[in-house]
């Protein structure tokens, strides 16, 4: 896939699936931009956008790393205009920031539901009309939000094996907002789809969420990146208000 000069913005991408994406786009000939809140370690969620440019620069590629918190317009407007400053409009956008807390219904505070919310729902939301612009003003572009099965599974077959309910939520929210958007945005030459992992990805959220002790049948972030950047490749066969998950996508190529 050529992505040589394409001007790509991950958020998220300080670890896990954003930064994975992130590395093998810059790889692969984009000029990224590496989108976070995180500036400074953590002890359980290591990992920092200056970190993530600083690897894709060593390699050769070209980055930018720009904090950012998602959940707020301004910010997400100034993200627009600085990457703009930077490398020119966005050719992609992948939605890969995330949030979640571990509770049920009954359990999870108000304030932890309502974080969720903002980062996978409102976050996605505000980067997708802060960066649409210019790709509907030059008729081409791709958007990809990194969704979960966790928003697309049947309760009744999963019961005992939902420990968030706000995740699952969001997640849900975020794909029916990409066939909307879709929808919307097909007749601009724009693509607008959803990736959900076909296994459980070990990434350092998941190792904080679910403690040190990781389900052997995990996958790494890596297993994302395939099918992440053929999502917003140029390459046919492309798809748009598609939601399905990077295994689905293999039985479609």
């Amino acid at each position: 896939m050529d992505f040589d000069g394409k001007v790509a913005v991950v958020t998220g991408a300080s670890r896990g699936i954003g930064k994975a994406i992130a590395l093998e786009l810059a790889g692969q000939g984009a000029r990224v931009v590496v989108a976070a809140r995180s500036e400074v370690e953590r002890e359980k969620l290591p990992g920092t956008i200056q970190a993530t440019e600083e690897e894709i620069r060593s390699a050769g590629g070209k980055a930018i790393a720009i904090r950012c918190d998602i959940r707020d317009p301004d910010q997400v407007e100034s993200l627009a205009h600085q990457v703009r400053e930077a490398f020119g409009p966005a050719d992609i956008l992948i939605n890969n920031a995330a949030a979640t807390f571990r509770a049920s219904g009954l359990e999870v505070p108000l304030s932890r539901w309502d974080l969720v919310m903002d980062v996978n729902v409102r976050g996605t939301f505000l980067c997708t009309r802060a960066f649409v612009e210019p790709m509907m003003a030059r008729g081409s572009g791709a958007i990809l939000n990194i969704s979960s099965g966790a928003g697309d599974m049947d309760v009744r077959e999963h019961e005992g094996r939902l420990p968030s309910l706000a995740y699952g939520v969001s997640k849900a929210a975020v794909n029916r907002m990409t066939v909307g958007f879709a929808k919307e945005l097909e007749p601009h030459g724009i693509d607008v789809n959803a990736l959900m992992p076909a296994s459980a990805v070990a990434t350092e959220g998941t190792r904080a969420f679910y403690g040190k002790k990781i389900p052997e049948n995990f996958v790494g972030p890596e297993a994302m990146v395939e099918a992440s950047l053929h999502l917003v490749s140029e390459r046919a066969p492309r798809f748009t208000a598609w939601v399905g998950t990077d295994e689905e996508l293999k039985k479609l190529l």
